[in-house]
């Protein structure tokens, strides 16, 4: 029978069967989950879900850190054929309740620690029918409607459930994006699955489910011992913590609730990790001082792969990480939630690679929408501005908004991409140079500014640590160029010496009018920008508001 597609139910069930005996699949601290138990829990906790009236297609949402009932929770939901809702556990009340509200949530898993939230907007929720309280460690009271996650994972005999399952099977992800409330990214298993396997990424890419496994028989049914240093909530943890996964690897998962480099790199050497996920240089840097001021302290012979998405990775940093690291692959991936292969960048020892330079991906074009709404591919080599768009193996859209489905989801010549916003030109030889999300665009004068750009830039200079660039208004210019940098420790703020500094690198309209210091960036848990916060703090030091 051909094959019909991609289920991650399909795949864990699969790959369960032929990890050898105690393989773990779940490392947190001194708790290790072998395959065995994991598949084990998984399936009860499927099995206990459907008989507590979780139906197929139903939403269950995950409130919680990095820890190991949110990959079981997820493999669970995956068995149980539920559909995945991720959760910032930055936000406030209201905020948390939206997601749950708009996903039309009928299961949600938190964490006791985020217990008080759960209690106070519970009241409003009440298609919320299943609340299950995870274990963390915290002394915070559990609501008495909820039920412990645990219970139902150690609840039954562990078997499979043997049920139908289908690769339309659904699967959300919700981005806060630059503006506006999250929306939910609907991907289908099938169509996520293709687009995660990369042929740049993956030994061989499997054309049935049968063939999968041999991929993972050829690889000793062990896989990659992946460690997401960034949350889970977000598609770059979540995502590469799957593919290891349904490879028959092991996902380590760090205790601290912020990232702390010692543990990581102590983690690292202590489980032999092969792949570190981490986004940009939110998370490189600290990792890299870590390394500077432990020499030779951590065993990092292990690491073949670091892998980054959704911010800038500068090349320096790659660099001094090479040093330390000689033998790893150093991967800079350009994706979104609403697409993944957008392009890739692998640094090694043997030479860097630029800035924000990426060799384009399959079924990726770069299209102009400029004086022809229908869009156009750009032609390599042009030096015209473009977007990037991917076609094949895409979301549905934004659950409950035809509207924004519309304008990200286009069609052009015939073909449905994904075109989520970001800028950028095409070479002849098929690289891409990544300039910025149009959202954030500073039009100052007339002149088109893209954050990014003058963010790399400024921390190439020896006293900037991180940097976010924002447009403020401005009666002569219409948007000012403004700066908030966060300085390297014992680093004086020198503003005028930042000015001159960028000012030799770029064009004199993209140099900053003023800067801003702060003791720590604006930035979310998974290393993205909070330019929000950035202009909201900059027009308060300004004086520009009330």
């Amino acid at each position: 029978m051909a094959f019909a597609g991609w289920n991650y139910g399909d795949l864990f069930d699969a790959v369960a069967k032929v990890v050898p005996e105690g393989h773990p699949a779940l490392i947190h601290g001194d708790t290790i989950t072998t395959w065995q138990a994991f598949d084990a829990r998984t399936n009860n906790l499927a099995r206990n879900l459907i008989e507590n009236g979780a139906a197929t297609g139903d939403k269950i949402a995950f409130y919680l850190r990095n820890h190991p009932a949110y990959l079981e929770g997820l493999a669970a939901a995956f068995k149980a054929r539920l559909t995945h809702v991720n959760v910032n556990y930055r936000y406030v009340a209201d905020e948390v309740h939206y997601i749950f509200d708009n996903s039309d949530a009928a299961v949600v898993v938190f964490a006791r620690e985020f217990a008080p939230i759960v209690e106070e907007i519970a009241p409003r929720l009440p298609n919320v029918r299943k609340w299950l309280v995870v274990e963390d460690g915290s002394d915070e009271a559990t609501p008495e409607f909820a039920v412990s996650f645990e219970d139902l994972a150690v609840d039954g005999e562990g078997a499979p459930l043997r049920i139908e399952r289908s690769p339309d099977d659904l699967f959300f992800i919700y981005t806060g994006g630059t503006t506006g409330m999250p929306k939910g990214v609907i991907w289908r298993h099938d169509a996520h699955r293709r687009a995660l396997l990369n042929p740049a990424l993956v030994s061989r890419v499997p054309v049935d489910l049968d063939d999968h496994l041999n991929v993972v028989r050829e690889a000793g049914c062990i896989g990659p011992v992946n460690m997401p240093a960034c949350p889970l909530m977000h598609g770059t943890g979540l995502f590469t913590a799957i593919s290891a996964l349904v490879a028959g690897g092991t996902c380590v998962t760090l205790e601290s609730a912020h990232l702390d480099p010692v543990e990581l790199w102590e983690q690292v050497a202590a489980h032999r990790v092969t792949q570190i996920i981490i986004v940009g240089d939110a998370f490189a840097k600290p990792m890299l001082r870590a390394l500077d001021e432990n020499p030779g302290r951590f065993d990092t012979s292990s690491v073949g792969v670091m892998l980054s998405s959704g911010v800038m990775w500068s090349t320096e940093v790659k660099q001094a990480l090479l040093h330390h690291i000689p033998q790893v692959s150093l991967a800079d991936s350009f994706g979104a939630s609403e697409a993944v292969g957008f392009g890739l960048s692998v640094m090694t020892a043997e030479g860097s690679v630029e800035t924000a330079r990426f060799q384009i991906g399959e079924n990726v074009k770069v299209i102009s929408f400029e004086n022809d709404p229908k869009g156009r591919e750009v032609v390599p080599g042009s030096g015209e501005v473009g977007m990037i768009a991917r076609s094949d193996a895409l979301p549905e859209g934004y659950y409950k908004d035809p509207v924004k489905s519309a304008s990200v989801f286009k069609v052009v010549g015939n073909v449905r991409y994904s075109i989520p916003g970001d800028f950028c030109t095409v070479e002849a030889d098929g690289t891409i140079t990544l300039i910025g999300r149009g959202s954030g665009c500073i039009n100052t004068a007339g002149e088109k500014v893209f954050p990014e750009e003058v963010e790399e830039v400024l921390k190439l200079h020896a006293d900037v640590e991180d940097a976010l660039v924002v447009g403020i208004p401005d009666e002569k210019w219409g948007q000012s160029v403004t700066a908030v940098v966060e300085l390297r420790p014992g680093a004086e703020f020198d503003e005028t010496e930042l000015r001159a500094h960028v000012r030799q690198h770029l064009a004199g309209y993209k140099t900053p009018k003023r800067l801003i210091p702060v003791p720590r960036m604006l930035r979310a848990p998974n290393g993205k920008a909070d330019y929000k916060g950035a202009k909201d703090l900059a027009l308060k030091e300004l004086g520009l508001t009330d």
